[in-house]
């Protein structure tokens, strides 16, 4: 007996669910605004015939980005008014990711610090286009441009992107390594080694949005402030994991199973020193890591 066309669109809606949260995340990097841009893409597609619908893949992508690009403006005038730096929002990926299926096109968290700088229309192109491998033409189709207009953005876009992250990954095993010795040094007390671990000009990004003592105001510049903030913010008592966020070896610090932060670090394209630390304490930013708690870490004291 043949499923009801309900039944239908709920399971090919499920079987695009994955890639379409990847999409939008990447576009807004906020958790919650993608969930309300999914919610959205299923109304619309629940409404249709879905027997009259002869991509449903193509359809369904260019509904979500479409609705993502409708949520810029309300997303643009909460960064305005928020406190302090703002950064996009870790998403656990890797074994540990209650998803697994998603986190695997979630781009790091540095360049979707470098996206935000983007216009949402070239946001838009150059996720689609650089992590999605969608051709220009499709594209093109998606947002009513013509393809030339497409391509156009998506050099724009690709260039301003390379001009402040030059196209370098550093291995996996490098930068967990590095993450490591910067966790044993920094809640060590270590500030000698620490600072040997960064670049001149590091710059600490503390997000906790007003919420949180570890959030500051602004960015802190600078090795040997940047090195001094860090030691003094590195509390005893917390339960340090180490787990992969938005593809990168991370650090996510618990206590009594509630998450704090979460710590990313982003090396120079040798490997060798940190040149910048996102610092993620909001804990409205936390929810996708919070039931994250199996596994246990590394359990830090400090005797001050």
């Amino acid at each position: 007996m043949r499923e009801t066309p309900a039944a239908d669109a709920s399971e090919v809606f499920a079987g695009h669910r994955e890639l379409l949260f990847s999409i939008v995340y990447n576009m807004l990097g906020t958790v919650g605004d993608a969930e309300d841009v999914l919610q959205e893409t299923w109304l619309a597609w629940a409404a249709r015939d879905v027997a009259g619908v002869d991509n449903p893949r193509a359809y369904l992508v260019r509904v979500a980005v479409n609705q993502a690009l409708g949520h810029q403006s309300a997303l643009r005038r909460r960064k305005e008014t928020y406190l302090g730096p703002w950064l996009p929002e870790p998403l656990i990926t890797g074994p540990d990711a209650a998803e697994p299926a998603v986190r695997a096109e979630s781009v790091s968290i540095a360049l979707l610090v470098i996206l935000e700088t983007l216009t949402p229309l070239e946001r838009a192109v150059f996720v689609l286009h650089e992590v999605f491998a969608y051709q220009h033409n499709e594209i093109a189709a998606m947002l009513d441009r013509s393809p030339p207009a497409i391509r156009q953005i998506a050099h724009r876009a690709r260039e301003h992107v390379q001009a402040r992250r030059p196209r370098a990954r550093v291995d996996r095993r490098t930068h967990r390594e590095v993450t490591e010795r910067f966790v044993e040094a920094a809640f060590g007390g270590d500030l000698p080694a620490l600072m040997e671990m960064l670049a001149p000009d590091v710059v600490l990004w503390p997000d906790g949005g007003g919420k949180s003592a570890v959030g500051g105001p602004r960015p802190i510049r600078g090795r040997d402030k940047v090195a001094r903030v860090v030691v003094a913010n590195a509390r005893g008592g917390v339960d340090v994991r180490h787990r992969q966020v938005n593809g990168d070896p991370s650090v996510v610090v618990f206590a009594e199973d509630a998450p704090l932060a979460v710590m990313v670090l982003d090396l120079d394209a040798d490997g060798e020193q940190v040149r910048d630390i996102y610092v993620v304490s909001n804990p409205d930013k936390l929810g996708s890591v919070s039931g994250h708690t199996a596994g246990k870490g590394q359990e830090i004291s400090r005797n001050d």
